[in-house]
Parts: structure tokens; sequence; C-alpha cells
């Protein structure tokens, strides 16, 4: 006797789908699962077997064996429980066969239906797969309602499942998703002074530029950073599925959650692994890098980093993506985010302070900076000084210019960069290729003139010319310009040289 049924598993941040063929036959009772399962799908033979009998079902005293094909995939997880337990129900005789339906879901013993993670990617892979019905645990429901195109019906129990399957139970109605809660979110009113240091992060927050402060503790650097999610453009559908798909295969959506429609900060403490930061482990998911995706990654003191977790920034940074090796697999994780960092000049934080003397060793400072490496510094963009407050900015009563109204320029320059890119599935200037940045970033003759003086006199890469025009035409576009001009070009320039480094 043999049934198949479909059921998914999560690659990385995407879905695959399974078939799930079961066999018995009239030998001795044993239950095998092959191909490729891991410790959790081969600890399915456990569950379904106490979810079946506590489900007053018949477990059948026969062999079993279960085929899960492509047999060259990897499978993850417990979500292939249910599609086990219907399997050998179908395979029994004990229920018909519909068609055209794909299974997901965790037994507990007494066939109670546990939610799982990454169901938003693999409904979207039954769909492209051209299945639509799915049935999954009741509380897995809202998000997988977000992908339209496929029925989705939800149940408590296998128990329940059978019934809903049997016609003899109308499916429970869907829950009503509730939104994610937000990151609370700073006002730049509040933060008193530093106005180079808002205008370095506006224009980072328009093009979506990488950005560096250096200043003494206590210049407000945190603050600031955590003020730029208040002026980041909204996210479009297409970026808010990207991220919740990358939260669902993550584990950290809500129960009965919606869309993700704010844009991710996270702020990782400096002790955080290559794994934790870059993503992969024993079993693979996405780290800070990728959960980071179209948001904002902060490092607060990032010298306090080791150096070969900051390493790791290197090719997310420069290609938007992350790729983790395995011996059998290879995972390719998005990661195109706007990096924030901060740094003290110095260990003590008091170089270059007028009034508070350094008392760090020459070897001390050259170490401290030195755990930043040239290539790392060199992919960004904006590197800008956030200097001690005086004291009439510190007790001054005045309120600077809100997040509201920065965010308006914003958006108006992100909308000229939509339009601009609308044949290159581009969102912001920071994402231009070299190809793009010498169609889209022409100076002219004064223009070239001080590009030629900045990258003699201050050694510039390759790469760090290319990030200048990038941040200029970002300029220029805050100023609804059409073209780079040489101001737009000297305000590039000199967060190039921000830095005492």
């Amino acid at each position: 006797m043999l049934a198949r049924v479909r059921g998914c598993t999560i690659f990385g941040v995407e879905g695959k789908m399974v078939d799930v063929e079961v066999y018995l036959s009239s030998q001795l009772p044993s239950f095998d699962i092959v191909g490729l399962p891991d410790a959790a799908v081969r600890e399915a033979r456990d569950r379904v077997r106490a979810a079946v009998k506590n489900s007053s079902f018949h477990f059948p005293p026969q062999r079993i064996i279960v085929n899960l094909a492509p047999a060259d995939l990897k499978k993850e997880g417990p979500q292939l429980d249910l599609a086990l337990a219907l399997g050998i129900l179908f395979a029994s005789k004990q229920l018909e066969v519909p068609t055209d339906w794909v299974y997901l879901g965790e037994l507990a013993l007494d066939g109670t239906l546990r939610p799982v993670r990454g169901v938003l990617p693999m409904v979207m892979a039954a769909r492209e797969a051209g299945c639509r019905n799915l049935l999954l645990p009741l509380a897995n429901a809202a998000e997988a309602a977000l992908v339209k195109g496929v029925r989705i019906v939800g149940a408590e129990s296998l128990e329940q499942a059978v019934a809903i399957l049997s016609g003899r139970q109308i499916p429970p109605p869907i829950p009503a998703y509730k939104q994610p809660n937000s990151i609370k979110q700073d006002d730049f009113q509040v933060v008193k002074g530093q106005e180079n240091a808002k205008r370095a992060l506006e224009v980072a927050a328009a093009g979506g530029h990488n950005v560096l402060m250096t200043g003494p503790p206590g210049s407000g650097k945190t603050m600031l950073a955590r003020c730029v999610p208040s002026i980041l453009p909204p996210m479009s559908e297409e970026e808010s599925l990207e991220t919740t798909k990358i939260y669902s295969a993550a584990g950290l959506l809500p129960e009965n959650s919606g869309l993700i429609t704010k844009r991710p900060f996270r702020s990782p403490h400096h002790t955080l692994t290559p794994t934790a930061l870059c993503g992969g482990g024993h079993n693979p998911r996405p780290g800070e890098v990728s959960l980071a995706h179209n948001g904002v990654l902060f490092l607060d003191e990032m010298p306090e980093f080791r150096r070969e977790t900051l390493e790791v920034l290197r090719q997310p940074l420069e290609e938007g993506t992350v790729t983790v090796t395995r011996l059998q697999s290879s995972y390719t994780y998005p990661s195109r985010f706007m990096l924030l960092a901060s740094m003290n000049p110095c260990p003590c934080g008091m170089l270059f302070d007028p009034e508070v003397e350094c008392v760090c060793t020459q070897r001390q400072i050259h170490n401290y900076r030195h755990k930043i490496s040239g290539p790392l510094l060199d992919r960004i963009d904006i590197f800008v000084e956030v200097a001690r407050l005086r004291y009439d900015e510190v007790a001054g009563t005045g309120r600077g210019e809100s997040s509201a109204e920065i965010a308006a320029r914003v958006a108006a320059a992100r909308a000229r960069q939509l339009k601009r890119f609308a044949k290159h599935s581009l969102t912001c200037n920071a994402q231009m290729s070299g190809q793009q940045i010498q169609s889209y970033c022409k100076p002219d003759a004064a223009g070239r003139d001080l590009l030629r003086n900045a990258f003699t006199r201050l050694r510039l890469t390759a790469r760090a010319y290319d990030r200048i025009l990038k941040v200029a035409r970002t300029i220029a576009d805050l100023e609804a310009e059409k073209n780079i001009l040489p101001k737009h070009l000297a305000e590039a320039i000199s967060y190039r040289q921000a830095l005492h480094y």
C-alpha cells in the first residue's frame, strides 16, 4: 500500500517542496524515514506514532517506509510531522487521499498541531509549485494568509485536520493578524545640537549609505543612530514581504502576525560571533546582517567587536547577500542593509578633545583603531565627527528639526531615485554599480578638478572614489538638482576626511 502527500521544508530562507511517500508492507513492524532527514525529522517517528494513537486512529502494525523526495535535499525541522501522519492514514485506508493539498505542522504527542517557523516562504513555494490548498496549524494561518492565490485551512489537532479533509467539519476561521510590535523610534527633535551629524545622517538615509560616527563618550552617537529609523522611507510591499519571509524563516515572527512594515533596526552586542552575524550554524539560520535586510544594522563601539567578526561584513556590504557554505549544501541569505557604526577616537575617548587630556599611549591608540581593517573602512560612505556638546547646547530649551520634516525630504529624494532606477530594479543610490555610476554621476569640469585634487591629497582608492560620487548624487537629489554640482562633491568629499585616521 502506497500513499503520496506533499509537504514543504526550509532551505535557508526559501521554501522547498517535499513529496512524502509512505509505503506499508506486511513485514515485522518498523518505521524508517529516508531522504536526508535531520534529527528533528527522524524523531518524528515517535511523535507521529503517539499522535496517531492519541487521536483515536489506528497505527498500522506493519513495516512503514517513508521516502522524502527529492532524496538529495536535506530536510530540516518538524514541519513534516502532519504530512507523515496523514500519509500513514492514507496508506492504511483510514482516509481518502485528497489531491492538490500541502500539509505543514508539528505534532504534539496528544495530536495537537503546534506552529512551525518559516511558514511564509513555504506557502510561497507551494504557490509557485501550483498547489492551491494548504492545511497547517491554526496559529500559523494568519501568516500563511498573507500569500494570495492559495486557500489556507487551519486546524488545531490531527483529529480536526482529518475531520476537515473528510468534510465532516467546517474549517475554523483564520485569526485576524496583529501587527508586530515595532521598535520605539526616537525623534531628531530631542537631539541637542549636532547639526553636522544630523545632516550626514539625512544624506545617508536618503541614499542608503553606510555611516561611521566618531566622537567622545556621551556626545550622542547612540541617540543619533536610534533616531535614523524615524526618517527612513516606508517599505514597499515587496520589501515588506522579503523582510517578513526572513523573520519567518528565523522563527522570529510573532504568532498571528502580519507583514513587517517598519524597517528593522538591529543592534547586536559586541560579543556576537561571526556565525551570529552572517548566519549559519548546525541548523542554518539567518544572521544579524539578514535580519537587518531593508533596514539598519547598528554596531555601537565598533572596535569592541572582534576583528574576524567585522570582516564578515565585507561580502554583504558589497553584494547585498551573504553565502554560507557547508559540506553538503550552500545557503544564500539576502542582506542589503544600511550600516551605522560608532566609535571613540581612542580607548579613553578623549583624543582631540580640547578640554580633557587623553591618557592613551600611541600603541594603545594604534591597536584600538586598527581593529577595523582598511578594506572594511573603504566600504563606508560617510565618516562624521560627533563632537562634545557645549553647556549652552545641553541646557538649551530650543528644539531642533523634527524627524517628520527630515523624513519628508528623504522620501522626496528616494522618489527621485526610484524614478531614475525604474529599469534597473534598484531602490537607492548606494546600490548603483560601476556602470550605473558612469551613467548617472557625471560631474562637470570644475567637479572633475575637485575630485582630482581630493583623489591625490586623500590618497583615495577606486572604491572610495565611486562612493564619493554616490554620496554626491544623493546630495543633489536632496536639493532636486538634475546634475551633480561642485558643492555637492565638496560636501561628499568632506565626509571622507572627517575621521582622524
